[in-house]
């Protein structure tokens, strides 16, 4: 959890809002004021979104932090297809996806056992793609870095699927067989019946015989690991460092494959304090949708001083819009997956620059994404092709005159603002 007295911040609120600018600039929508499609509801039968009771009675949850996913998962399932069938005349509105059926949305849950705290959680629904827990990541990292979180340590874990892991989840159990004597006598019966969520309490514990248990990253499958090193190849180019950490694990009835942590280190006691977890939670969205789904999430907790309601404008329906509420006059466009791998670190950099930007990272053609800048009637689209990627340039093109020119990547934020492209304030591109 994020301590303000670690931070710049002098409340929770100033926090949230923060937080809540460097999400929506990369897309994320407010989950509380998405439509929810009809056909979700409880009354729709068996094409509806499972209740929350009947998936919560059925999952074994090894994390304390896990019952606070399923209402957050739920509401993402039950909007997705809603946000996915707006119609394209509604790309400028507030909740329209930039991309083809990918929901990203952010929300506030407040608790109030223990420590009084707010989670700000992101979710990106609908994307198989390593790019989605990378985006994930990269923008929890910001979100700290700017609260002044200066010491940070990214760890990371791979589960695999549940059918790939079904060995590690054999041999953990085995391997508390072999230990049951020293394991408190309240946990060994959970141990027979719930090996992985046995070995979460024993690693938060500080259970001696943690660190030579059976690792999950061992039992990948060739397919697994593939993907798995797209995640790191992602962080490793973006410059983001981060170690590989076998004990970030969680339910197998909520995660699969990617697991992450974001932590810093107590000034005073050289102690780890987690900031963020997250992952790859598609076996939940599954439940809920009762058929085959992807889905991730990261959840960011601070703890609760002063204000905690953030400012936010509304617009003329009452909803909440970002309070730089121009469109972007840029269109990102990548084209092969070299270029893909280098767009996080351009998005970045244009963010700290505050030039906003479309960006067509869902897509995987270039036709894709040029019929969506068209929809969006930008003045310029960026194009970084292998050939760029590699050069570290980018192409400026100007759509009016079709015009462009090549770039080298520090040099873009000042060609753009020299252009007078990226004011926030409505008007400025006309």
């Amino acid at each position: 959890m994020i301590r303000l007295r670690d931070t710049q911040y002098q409340n929770t609120a100033a926090f949230l809002e923060n937080a809540i600018r460097i999400a929506e600039y990369y897309g994320f929508a407010p989950l509380d004021s998405m439509p929810r499609n009809a056909a979700n509801s409880d009354s729709a039968g068996k094409r509806g979104v499972l209740p929350l009771s009947k998936v919560e009675s059925a999952i074994a949850f090894a994390r304390r932090d896990e019952r606070t996913l399923l209402s957050g998962a739920r509401k993402c399932m039950s909007c997705l297809p809603a946000l996915v069938n707006l119609p394209s005349a509604s790309a400028t509105g507030p909740f329209a996806p930039p991309h083809s059926g990918t929901l990203l949305a952010w929300r506030t849950l407040t608790s109030t056992t223990g420590i009084p705290s707010v989670s700000f959680e992101l979710h990106i629904v609908g994307s198989t793609s390593a790019m989605a827990e990378a985006l994930l990541i990269v923008v929890g990292n910001a979100i700290a870095e700017e609260a002044g979180i200066k010491e940070r340590a990214l760890a990371i874990n791979n589960i695999g699927s549940s059918d790939s892991s079904n060995r590690f989840v054999r041999d953990v159990g085995l391997y508390l067989r072999k230990h049951i004597e020293s394991i408190s006598p309240t946990l060994r019966p959970r141990a027979a019946v719930d090996p992985l969520g046995t070995l979460v309490q024993l690693i938060e514990r500080g259970h001696p015989a943690t660190p030579r248990a059976p690792q999950a990253m061992e039992y990948l499958t060739e397919e697994e690991r593939r993907k798995f090193w797209e995640l790191l190849e992602y962080l490793e180019v973006f410059g983001l460092p981060y170690e590989l950490n076998a004990h970030i694990l969680g339910s197998r009835d909520c995660w699969s494959h990617s697991l992450f942590e974001i932590s810093t280190t107590d000034s005073e006691t050289g102690a780890r304090i987690p900031v963020s977890f997250g992952g790859r939670y598609d076996p939940l969205a599954s439940r809920f949708a009762r058929t085959p789904s992807s889905a991730t999430m990261i959840s960011i907790t601070c703890e609760v001083r002063g204000k905690t309601r953030p400012m936010r404008k509304k617009n003329s329906n009452g909803a909440g819009v970002k309070s730089d509420d121009a469109q972007p006059a840029v269109y990102f466009a990548h084209l092969g997956s070299e270029a893909r791998r280098r767009v996080l670190g351009v998005l970045e950099n244009l963010r700290h620059a505050s030039i906003p930007v479309h960006q067509g990272i869902w897509y995987e053609r270039v036709a894709e994404q040029m019929a969506a800048a068209r929809t969006l009637a930008v003045p310029y689209i960026l194009i970084m092709g292998h050939k760029e990627a590699v050069e570290g340039t980018i192409l400026v093109r100007e759509v009016a005159t079709n015009s462009q020119d090549a770039i080298p990547l520090p040099e873009l934020p000042n060609y753009l603002k020299r252009r007078r492209v990226g004011a926030w304030r409505e008007g400025a591109h006309a």
